[in-house]
């Protein structure tokens, strides 16, 4: 929770100064009737939303089974892939799964790789968190570019992606994304996405702010674009989903959207 407030102080620093500049309003400004509701429920939006977004981050990356990273070797306790697999964790700028991939499956082989892009990814959090703190991006990390892969067909059991695929603003561009990790993966292997969804706990916790993420839909289309079909799904908490999708399906038709998208 203390690393969203630092990376994106600017933006509870100006809620909070125009929080306290409505509340003097409020107090002191002689408003009619009308304009006194407004003011009063764009203060107490603003200020609201912002103590529940940092109230539900405390809640999901520190106390949640999220950190714990369980989850992922439960997804796959059944399947594959395998304790020794070969898993890849992409990010865009901010490593948020390294760490859990390896604790979870500490006899596979593992490599980080970051996609960031700071021509389409401006956000101000991810350059002031790679700034702030080298641990969010570790400079072991193998560079790449998400739309060109530099591995081999076949050639990973797992990808990882986790609150990043979500920075590709362009659905071009996610989809591209996803072609590739259906070219990289073996067989039998799978792709992990984990992202906040745009949905009502989610907009809820954090407002307006929801819109930086995308409906489900959205990660079931560019999957069923790529090749790849949603296999297992869980809630990792209220606002957090675990998605698992897999090679074999038919080939994409266009037009065609997979009936579990009718879900979201």
């Amino acid at each position: 929770m203390l690393q969203i407030l630092r990376y994106n102080w600017p933006l509870y620093a100006s809620t909070w100064i125009g929080g306290a500049a409505g509340l003097v309003g409020l107090a002191r400004l002689p408003l009619p009737s009308p304009a006194r509701w407004l003011l009063g429920s764009i203060t107490c939006s603003g200020l609201g939303w912002s103590a529940m977004s940092l109230m539900t981050a405390h809640y999901v990356y520190d106390l949640s089974a999220l950190s714990r990273w369980d989850w992922l070797s439960d997804l796959f306790a059944d399947s594959t892939p395998r304790a020794k697999g070969r898993y890849l964790n992409l990010h865009a700028g901010v490593d948020e799964a390294g760490g859990g991939v390896q604790r979870a499956f500490p006899a596979g082989q593992h490599l980080t790789a970051d996609f960031y892009d700071p021509r389409s990814m401006p956000e101000g959090s991810i350059r002031r968190a790679r700034e702030q703190d080298a641990a969010v991006s570790p400079t072991a990390a193998l560079r790449v570019a998400s739309h060109a892969l530099p591995f081999a067909d076949g050639s990973w059991d797992a990808v990882l992606l986790v609150f990043a695929a979500h920075e590709l603003r362009a659905p071009a561009a996610r989809t591209r994304l996803f072609s590739e990790l259906r070219r990289v993966l073996s067989a039998d292997g799978a792709v992990v996405l984990a992202e906040h969804m745009r949905d009502l706990p989610n907009f809820l916790a954090f407002g307006p702010g929801v819109l930086h993420w995308y409906p489900g839909r959205t990660w079931l289309d560019a999957a069923h674009q790529a090749g790849l079909t949603l296999t297992a799904e869980r809630r990792l908490t209220p606002f957090v989903h675990a998605l698992v999708f897999r090679p074999g399906v038919a080939p994409p038709v266009p037009g065609h959207v997979p009936p579990s998208a009718a879900l979201w």
